[in-house]
């Protein structure tokens, strides 16, 4: 996490959200899980959180949708810490929710891995991230991501993270504003769906030349079929940001959010300008390289 390691009684933290550019399924494991390859990248599009000393553990939210009680990945994440560290220690999470839910951006899972972190360093617990993954874990194959950020190649449930070198560039996303369940998205999943793990590794290959164009031609998203059968709102996106320039466009993660890549930031500006049907939420956002959590301010 950025800006040093010093206590602190109240942080606030800045959480990346993240987009899939390559997610393949290699097989369906016996432990029930989905044997995965995905490239992941986080962007400037964040969720503002406000850590305070408490006395429990408690969570409120701008967002009407989000939950508060300890289904939220914040809350787990906090009391999975304090579990794990033996402290009787309490967090007041006020959360400013701009990553949209169960949109295929790790929108919670960024939330969780930033009460990680926070925590972490206002409870003086001094862990590695290594000892913090172990955590994150049990949340979800998400949140060990977000620990660090920038690109990496995930394998194994998710897990298990490789750096990538990748230079910056710019997407243009969009959201029909519903939500998709990560479950459901990959119980949609028949073995014709699965594949080698070479996609994702031309798309590593892709993020090292640092020219947009070869991103978006190793595209890909084994999920994105199955989940387009039931929301045809996924192709109506990508045919629109094509139509508005994009140079190519796959679903994020579990969806439903699909992204487009632009030559530029003002290319991605130009095509979020052009993209005006109102249901629609629509972003220009750039890659992050550095920390997907980022302190903003520490009291």
């Amino acid at each position: 996490m950025a800006k040093g390691s010093g206590r602190a009684r109240r942080l606030v933290l800045r959480a990346a959200a993240k987009v899939n550019l390559a997610l393949e399924v290699l097989r369906r494991r016996d432990d029930g899980y989905h044997e995965i390859a995905t490239v992941m990248q986080t962007i400037d599009l964040t969720d503002r959180l406000v850590l305070e000393d408490h006395d429990s553990v408690e969570l409120e939210s701008t967002a009407p949708d989000v939950p508060t009680d300890g289904t939220n990945l914040a809350v787990l994440a906090a009391v999975a810490l304090r579990d794990a560290a033996g402290t009787k220690r309490g967090v007041r999470v006020r959360l400013d929710k701009r990553v949209p839910v169960a949109a295929g951006l790790g929108g919670g899972s960024t939330d969780a891995a930033a009460v990680l972190l926070g925590l972490n360093q206002m409870w003086g617990l001094r862990w590695p991230v290594r000892r913090l993954a172990s955590v994150a874990e049990t949340l979800g194959m998400d949140v060990p991501f977000f620990l660090r950020g920038g690109s990496a190649l995930a394998t194994g449930r998710g897990e298990r993270l490789t750096a990538v070198r990748a230079g910056a560039f710019a997407l243009v996303l969009v959201n029909p504003r519903i939500g998709v369940s990560a479950a459901e998205a990959y119980a949609r999943l028949t073995p014709s769906a699965y594949s080698d793990g070479g996609r994702a590794r031309d798309m590593v290959a892709a993020l090292a030349s640092r020219r947009p164009i070869r991103v978006a031609a190793a595209l890909h998203n084994a999920l994105e079929a199955p989940v387009a059968s039931t929301v045809p709102q996924i192709a109506q996106m990508k045919a629109a940001l094509m139509a508005a320039g994009a140079l190519g466009t796959v679903m994020s993660g579990s969806g439903p959010t699909v992204l487009g890549v632009a030559r530029s930031f003002e290319h991605a500006r130009q095509i979020r300008a052009r993209l005006t049907r109102v249901s629609w939420a629509c972003w220009a956002v750039r890659t992050v390289g550095g920390p997907a959590v980022r302190v903003e301010r520490r009291h």
